[in-house]
């Protein structure tokens, strides 16, 4: 594939993943604000972190995960530990509330998504299953491959 067309597909690829996420969020009522959301679901790939590992996962700033993830804690969704190898530092772990929370949203913008998905012929969900799989594939060979961000500050 040319660099072109493979700059083109993985464009139209995140795109795509993008506009299905964020569309499923706007149509879906949960009472939890989008951008805690995604924090919770943050915490819920990466299990126990540092606030410095949530803010560059979520490409935002320190304070700015920081007032958020304070936000979650008033709501009882995260707990603070002190970090086993540093104390110095805190780590962050979803509470059993914040689970519950995370599933809430999950379930709302799955419910405002199924409708969609049944729609579709066995075909058209055999397509789906397979580009799930393919995704997950992307990610994992994205994760094992050494990103450099020569836009970015720290890059």
């Amino acid at each position: 594939m040319t660099a072109t067309a493979s700059s083109t597909l993985g464009n139209d690829l995140l795109r795509s993943a993008a506009r299905l996420s964020r569309w499923a969020s706007r149509h879906a009522s949960f009472d939890v604000p989008f951008a805690q959301a995604r924090l919770l679901a943050l915490l819920d790939e990466l299990g126990p972190s540092r606030v410095s590992v949530l803010a560059a996962a979520d490409n935002s700033s320190q304070p700015t995960t920081t007032a958020q993830l304070q936000r979650l804690a008033a709501s009882g969704w995260v707990r603070r530990a002190s970090d086993p190898d540093d104390a110095r530092a805190t780590v962050v772990s979803l509470s059993d509330e914040g689970r519950a929370a995370l599933e809430n949203v999950r379930r709302a913008r799955l419910a405002v998504l199924s409708p969609a998905l049944e729609q579709l012929d066995e075909t058209g969900l055999d397509r789906v299953r397979i580009a799930v799989e393919v995704i997950n594939e992307l990610l994992a060979a994205a994760a094992d491959t050494p990103v450099h961000h020569p836009t970015r500050k720290d890059g």
